[in-house]
């Protein structure tokens, strides 16, 4: 091995290493390993932060902002509450998102498949009581196996077929995969069904300011709009889209205040009295179309469009306190709602406007970006630890989907690349309003990003310096008449293993050419042993770094680098039991 060669392997591994101590964080031992392969001379200077331009870097960073933009229209909460109301089995909902991923991964790109479900798998954790990081890395997983049964499901598949055609003058077909593909999906999901267990459960040390504020109560009024799908049924049906979270303290009628019975009807214009956590209250109020407290928000005679909803708790100084909503006439003096009262060990049975204000209550308040916080220094209030209120805030329900759809049948058609798809679609998300700017980078996951940046240089000095091909020629040797199966086995083995530190297709690009010199140099067909090049490269279950489906669920799931082949060695032992034979039965080498 040359200098450079030694270096670059030593860059990587002592990076590996670090991951896997795990002391520090994942975007901090990346740059350490770029500037370490910088200044050892394996990566060029001019290539340093060649990584940011990267078009993953792009496509992750995109499909967080998407994936926000349709977790925030509500449609979430709709089709769940409309077509899969009873599903609480952690392990029903596991199967389902898996297996819908990986259908739609077979037809469109994994990441996309995988950003479109994630929502749904944060409210399906909420809904059983689980972390959700006992359903993100599972569906990365399936994403991953679902593009291994079609042509187009994965970039390997698409670069094993050009090969192919290259060396043969044929081409793999559409459906070719999908024997070899569909099988292993299929073992891969059920493994998982059950596998998840082996996942860690990390408890938060120390609880943050927003799991405190989680915990509490507000107590709102909401009214039945004419139009409410509600209207002449019973309480308990308003009370059930709040999943547990949302309980009613009284009905209020006209002058008449009704027992909140949950036989009791309702109707058109009847008040209800709530008192939930923000969460559960948005959701009963964006599902049955409800009408919150206060009046329509008007700027110069037009409706107010950027609404935002925001915490405040009355200091000891506030001239709000011993004061009422009725007296302040916030809406119609300063343009702020006051929407949700919470009052720390006392139940809120007033109307909010007839409430005396106190030191120590907690206001949710709405009204234009530009208002609120000047209501808030005016009247002394001291706003809470930012967190993103939805209740009160317009969205627009079907704009992610339609904005989505079109990105994906752009992408699909090739009529552009899925970077420039995924980036139009996370900008006209920002332009249509289904994400306000000031959470846009909040989306961003910024640490996975940097560390994807910064690796890709990094995992490049192998083909740079030629360690790549030095892997190449040893291959070659250890092949040397081993029987068909072990071959295949070493193939796939060595696709697993070199991509996670290669593009999935720079990994077929190198190990194609070798394992169709294998297949010749024994006297087999090459077809078998481009299908297991494929499949390795398509099925990195080892890291969090190999592919952007895997990195996308890192952040949100609070995955360590560690937690990855915890879930993925067993299940990566099982593809490669479950892939061999299947692979000599469907493509026989002889």
């Amino acid at each position: 091995m040359t200098t450079e060669q030694i270096l670059a392997f030593t860059v990587i591994a002592g990076m590996m290493v670090a991951f896997m101590w795990d002391r520090f964080r994942y975007d901090i031992v990346a740059c350490s390993a770029l500037l370490v392969a910088v200044a050892v001379g394996v990566v060029p200077f001019d290539k340093a932060f060649s990584g940011f331009s990267d078009d993953i870097v792009i496509i992750v960073g995109s499909a967080l902002i998407v994936s926000s933009a349709v977790a925030r229209s509500g449609i979430v909460d709709f089709v769940i509450k409309r077509y899969l109301p009873e599903m609480r089995s952690k392990g029903l909902q596991l199967a389902f998102l898996m297996l819908t991923v990986a259908v739609m991964s077979a037809f469109i790109k994994n990441i996309g498949a995988l950003a479109i479900m994630m929502p749904v798998a944060f409210q399906f954790a909420r809904k059983s009581g689980s972390p959700v990081s006992y359903y993100l890395m599972p569906m990365a997983f399936s994403a991953l196996l679902g593009g291994l049964m079609t042509q187009i499901g994965t970039s390997p598949n698409i670069v094993v077929s050009r090969l192919r055609e290259e060396m043969t003058g044929q081409s793999f077909s559409m459906f070719d995969f999908t024997p070899v593909g569909l099988a292993l999906t299929v073992v891969g999901i059920l493994f998982l069904t059950f596998g998840y267990r082996l996942l860690p459960v990390r408890a938060k040390q120390q609880a943050s300011v927003e799991d405190i504020l989680d915990q509490a109560s507000y107590t709102a009024e909401a009214t039945l709009a004419s139009d409410s799908v509600l209207v002449d049924k019973p309480l308990r049906e308003l009370l059930r889209l709040g999943d547990g979270d949302v309980i009613a303290r009284t009905i209020l009628r006209g002058p008449r205040r009704i027992s909140p019975f949950p036989d009791v009807k309702l109707k058109s214009g009847d008040t209800v009295m709530l008192e939930g956590s923000p969460e559960g209250l948005d959701r009963m109020v964006s599902q049955a179309k409800l009408i919150l407290s206060g009046k329509p928000l008007t700027e110069r005679g037009e409706k107010v469009v950027d609404l935002v909803s925001m915490e405040a708790v009355i200091s000891n100084v506030s001239p709000l306190n011993g004061m009422s909503a009725r007296e302040l006439a916030l809406s119609y003096t300063r343009g702020v709602n006051l929407i949700a009262v919470s009052r720390r060990g006392h139940r809120v049975s007033e109307r909010l406007s007839d409430l005396t204000l106190q030191t120590g209550d907690v206001l949710l308040l709405q009204g234009n970006r530009k208002n609120v916080p000047l209501m808030l220094q005016e009247f002394s209030l001291l706003p809470l630890a930012q967190r993103e209120i939805l209740l009160g805030v317009q969205r627009r329900a079907f704009v992610p989907l339609l904005v989505l759809a079109a990105a994906m049948a752009a992408a699909g058609s090739g009529l552009v690349p899925v970077s420039v798809a995924f980036f139009a679609a996370a900008f006209m998300m920002i332009v249509a309003g289904a994400i306000p700017l000031t959470e846009v980078y909040k989306s961003v996951d910024g640490p996975i990003l940097v560390m994807l940046a910064a690796l890709i240089p990094v995992s490049d000095s192998l083909r740079t310096s030629g360690a790549s091909e030095l892997i190449s020629h040893w291959l070659g040797g250890v092949a040397q008449g081993l029987p068909p199966f072990a071959a295949l086995g070493l193939i796939l083995l060595t696709a697993m293993a070199v991509t996670p530190f290669l593009n999935n297709a720079a990994t077929v690009l190198v190990m194609g050419p070798i394992a169709a010199g294998f297949a010749t140099t024994l006297g087999f067909r090459p077809e078998a042993f481009l299908m297991a090049v494929a499949i390795g490269a398509g099925c990195d279950f080892l890291t969090p770094i190999g592919h952007q489906c895997n990195t996308l669920v890192m952040g949100p799931g609070g995955y360590r680098f560690s937690d990855y082949p915890r879930l993925g060695f067993p299940l990566s032992i099982m593809i490669v039991i479950v892939s061999i034979p299947m692979l000599l039965y469907v493509w026989p080498v002889s």
